[in-house]
């Protein structure tokens, strides 16, 4: 036997409330209360006071909260991955990098390094270039892009990590540390090789390195050609295990050019 009736749960007809809604002869009407699946209420309180947005259909005003709620969710986590990176310049962004021709910054590279596949492949990037020609901005401009993209980031300076884990070490929290740098997507070190490397810092960048070669990414920025990282690092064995661990799938730029910080100041009335 044949019916023509549109079965639900337990088999039964659906009740008539049910079947003119099914076939749209009762049209869900939108909810004079902020609905609970919308934790932002900015953008339901803004419909309600607009006239033309209460006249809209059901289906158009719940797409507008829908977009607005998934910009609202968007927008808390980019703040939430920002603190959590703590970038030494919060406000850089692939946007605002320049080129100009002293520079020697390949506009395409950036582009393509701000898709930022180079994370989903656990590759790096190894930014060199003398002092004032732009490493950290250019490091914490792709590091904000990875907290757009949804990637974890934490940064540091080196000489600070070292600290930090000096001091992890003495309270017995170097463990717990080097997990916590080894779990994020991206960890930005700047400003390497700046000073003379102890034995327990070369055994700290070490632990660092290792616990996320091929696992991780890692955004390193020095002041130090490639060339002369060996001698920077003293040990001749844990140099050639660090250089190879950090440049063996990385992405190399280097700055040239002037001091950007003293062509700013000059252009400074």
């Amino acid at each position: 036997m044949t019916s023509n009736t549109l079965a639900v749960s337990g088999g039964h007809p659906p009740a008539t409330g049910d079947q003119e809604l099914l076939t749209g002869q009762n049209p869900p009407s939108f909810p004079d209360r902020q609905p609970p699946f919308f934790p932002d209420s900015t953008a339901w309180l803004k419909q309600q006071a607009d006239p033309a947005a209460v006249a809209l259909a059901f289906d158009d005003r719940l797409g507008l909260l829908v977009d607005a709620e998934w910009l609202h969710r968007e927008n808390k986590r980019l703040k939430r991955l920002l603190t959590e990176a703590k970038l030494r310049i919060s406000g850089a962004c692939v946007e605002d990098i320049d080129y100009p021709p002293g520079r020697e910054l390949d506009r395409a590279v950036v582009r393509q390094l701000a898709t930022c596949r180079w994370i989903e492949k656990r590759h790096s990037v190894v930014i060199t270039g003398a002092t004032g020609t732009g490493k950290t901005y250019l490091a914490c401009a792709l590091a904000q892009q990875a907290c757009r993209r949804g990637f974890r980031v934490i940064y540091r300076r080196v000489p600070r990590l070292f600290d930090e884990l000096a001091l992890a070490r003495a309270d017995g929290s170097w463990a717990t540390a080097l997990a916590r740098f080894a779990r994020v997507d991206v960890l930005v070190l700047d400003d390497w090789g700046i000073a003379p490397m102890r034995e327990s810092d070369r055994r700290d960048l070490m632990e660092v390195v290792e616990d996320r070669e091929g696992l991780k990414s890692t955004i390193l920025a020095s002041q130090l050609p490639v060339a002369r990282w060996h001698d920077h690092i003293g040990d001749p064995t844990v140099a050639d295990a660090l250089c190879d661990r950090i440049l063996n799938r990385a992405h190399r730029l280097e700055l040239k050019g002037a001091s950007r910080r003293k062509c700013t100041e000059e252009a400074t009335p």
